[in-house]
């Protein structure tokens, strides 16, 4: 069973561990304990539909940061094939935080690009803890530049806590590459399909996010700013983030009513770490289904539609 659980999680972490060591005693010794262990299950699924029914936003944050959710390498495999991954910005070096390369869904050439993390502390520090410098975003833009070039449909993987603050990234442009981004995204000629997969996390998410449809794992985040960094700013107190997570509205049902994301696509029960291959395959129905819709509309009309689908975010009010 997965050692790594959250702190909500540990009544049905204990009750789970109760029903594996009943198994494997039933198994060793050769005793009957159907019944006693189907009672425990059953329970077990009663508590993980309490639990998963009514998490918190901050419950969400950490479901969304969990070690074990599955990171864009995991689900290329699962959903994608002949996957060729491409390197560097040809303008200063590779960035591993962002994965980029051409692939085939479904026997249809596509481009992927995505935020990376690491499981590890030396996989981290190669991939940044999934916070791109400028030469991540500049190496992406490249890749959907060629995929319009070829006419090839996006596919953006988002998880990220954001864009790298270090000195180096800001004099290297980091602004700058992050706004080209959002310049050229709403024009480029091919369908762009989002999923924001774990963290959102402000213009580091964003730069690669524009775009026609953004969907939202139900136990993702979005957000300008993480919640300990509001909490940070708003009280000078790191622990009051639940409160901020709260107030942020960052969950994928909050943004879905904000119309801030076009769709909340439900996990596995327990979320995506506990079964990744029916999450990816929950994606690969999305994906089939939004890349067949988009395909169909003429270019013009999907350049204007994707523009109208930003301009319209927000609501202000015009005072004299």
């Amino acid at each position: 069973m997965d050692t790594a659980w959250l702190d909500f999680e540990r009544p049905l972490v204990e009750l789970e561990r109760k029903i594996e060591d009943l198994r494997a005693f039933a198994d060793q010794e050769k005793l009957e304990f159907s019944d006693e262990l189907k009672k425990l299950e059953g329970k077990a699924e009663r508590l993980r539909g309490e639990i998963y029914s009514s998490l918190t936003p901050w419950q969400r944050v950490q479901l969304a940061r969990h070690p074990r959710r599955p990171y864009l390498f995991d689900y290329i495999p699962l959903l994608f094939g002949e996957f060729t991954e491409l390197h560097g910005d040809r303008t200063f070096g590779d960035d591993a935080a962002i994965v980029s390369g051409l692939a085939r869904f479904e026997e249809r050439p596509v481009v992927v690009i995505g935020h990376q993390k690491g499981r590890n502390t030396k996989e981290n520090i190669h991939r940044n803890f999934g916070m791109p410098h400028p030469e991540g975003y500049r190496k992406a833009l490249r890749l959907m530049r060629m995929a319009e070039k070829f006419g090839a449909p996006i596919i953006t993987f988002i998880d990220t806590p954001g864009a790298f603050p270090g000195l180096a990234a800001e004099e290297r442009g980091q602004s700058e590459a992050i706004a080209r981004n959002l310049f050229v995204m709403p024009r480029l000629r091919v369908p762009i399909i989002t999923i924001i997969v774990g963290e959102g996390g402000s213009g580091g998410a964003l730069a690669i996010a524009v775009g026609d449809r953004v969907l939202m794992l139900e136990n993702s985040v979005y957000s300008v700013i993480s919640p300990e960094g509001c909490a940070a700013i708003l009280w000078a107190d790191r622990a009051k983030a639940p409160e901020s997570a709260s107030a942020l509205r960052i969950s994928a049902q909050d943004l879905y009513g904000l119309g801030v994301i076009d769709r909340v696509v439900p996990e596995p029960l327990g979320g995506a770490h506990r079964d990744p291959t029916a999450m990816a395959e929950i994606l690969r129905a999305e994906i089939r289904e939004n890349l067949g819709v988009l395909s169909r509309i003429p270019t013009q009309e999907l350049l204007q539609e994707r523009l109208q689908k930003y301009l319209k975010m927000g609501k202000f009010t015009e005072t004299k």
